[in-house]
């Protein structure tokens, strides 16, 4: 049953700081930020949030200080969506899982292209 209120919070959580991160957040920094996913602690004190960022690598630098810096704030207006007591801590996490996706897919189309004859 706890395991289950864990879930819905997690994705409560996500919904609510994608919210945040497009409408709220004045931040110039921060922009072509997605939250892919978050993991509750079961005591509900520790939230890793995944966020994948896009842009040159300047840029996906300047939104991970600038993610870091409105931590404070995401956390409280969490709490206050959300109705929490406590609100748990944010930690953030890049999400290379693209990255990693996009690096595997360029594997295979070398595999292949070496596996076809040249006639």
């Amino acid at each position: 049953m706890a395991r289950l209120r864990v879930e819905k919070l997690q994705e409560a959580i996500k919904q609510e700081l994608s919210k945040i991160l497009l409408q709220d957040i004045k931040d110039p920094r921060i922009k072509f930020v997605t939250v892919t996913g978050v993991e509750l602690t079961d005591d509900i004190s520790q939230a890793k949030v995944y966020v994948s960022l896009y842009g040159t690598e300047k840029d996906q630098e300047e939104a991970w200080q600038g993610l870091n810096k409105a931590v404070g704030y995401m956390r409280t207006e969490i709490a206050k969506r959300i109705r929490l007591r406590f609100a748990p801590a944010l930690i953030f996490a890049k999400d290379t899982s693209m990255e990693y996706s996009a690096h595997i897919e360029e594997l295979l189309r070398k595999i292949k292209q070496e596996e076809t004859p040249h006639e």
